[in-house]
């Protein structure tokens, strides 16, 4: 007991419990991602999506309070990390903190984790304490207004942000470093928070500049864009050739 409760007030050990707590998290958000990827198949489908999770009934508040146990947890240790780290450097480094392979992720981890919780408020008081007729209308109300659109796309940015080095320090953290391959790690955690980002984003934009998107008689995402050409049928551009 003693020794594992050195470990834990260890920083390798907080960062292993934040790796861990992470990891999990991240599974939750892919999982999310899928399901909320059904909006571009049309709106039966994202409203489908949501009457089979909803079929799941009491299993749904044991997995809302677990995920919410790992947030807290996550958040907790990492604002412990933050400020043992500011109570051993006080002072900054008067050369340029990108040195030594510091990137923008990196160096704004804690205030983009930070953004993510506020977003994270601001979602589930729009979109899970509320009332609606059916998913797809509280998803195009909400994200056809600007703000609320803008919003969204901002916060989804810092998002992307915070993931991406999320999952390369994650690697770190358990062990997964090699000098051979930790340029692919650090590739492929880029490439995948990138990917999460972007179709999470593509709903806020498709809800904004597409008016038939989740619309009770529009399409899917598979329709063509409307951008003000007049497509003219084959046979009437061969008449007018002739003439």
């Amino acid at each position: 007991m003693h020794s594992m409760t050195s470990t834990l007030k260890s920083s390798i050990g907080k960062k292993s419990i934040m790796a861990g707590s992470g990891l999990l998290l991240s599974l939750f958000l892919l999982t999310h991602l899928a399901g909320n990827a059904t909006s571009f198949l049309g709106r039966e489908a994202f409203n489908s999506y949501a009457t089979r999770l909803h079929s799941l009934g009491l299993l749904i508040p044991v997995f809302e309070a677990g995920l919410l146990a790992l947030f807290i947890v996550h958040v907790a240790f990492g604002l412990n990390l933050f400020f043992e780290n500011l109570e051993a450097r006080p002072c900054r480094y008067e050369i340029d903190a990108s040195a030594g392979g510091r990137t923008l992720a990196s160096r704004t981890m804690p205030y983009t984790g930070l953004l993510v919780l506020v977003f994270i408020v601001h979602h589930l008081a729009r979109f899970h304490f509320t009332e609606a007729a059916t998913i797809s209308d509280l998803v195009r109300d909400n994200l056809s207004l600007p703000v609320t659109a803008g919003y969204y796309i901002f916060s989804l940015l810092v998002l992307t942000l915070h993931i991406s080095h999320g999952f390369w320090s994650m690697t770190q953290t358990l062990g997964l470093s090699h000098p051979k391959y930790d340029l692919l790690l650090n590739r492929l955690a880029l490439a995948l928070g990138i990917t999460i980002g972007v179709v999470f984003m593509l709903i806020p934009i498709l809800a904004f500049f597409r008016p038939d998107f989740l619309h009770p008689h529009g399409s899917s995402i598979q329709a063509p864009l409307e951008v003000g050409i007049s497509f003219i049928e084959p046979d009437k551009l061969v008449n007018s050739a002739l003439r």
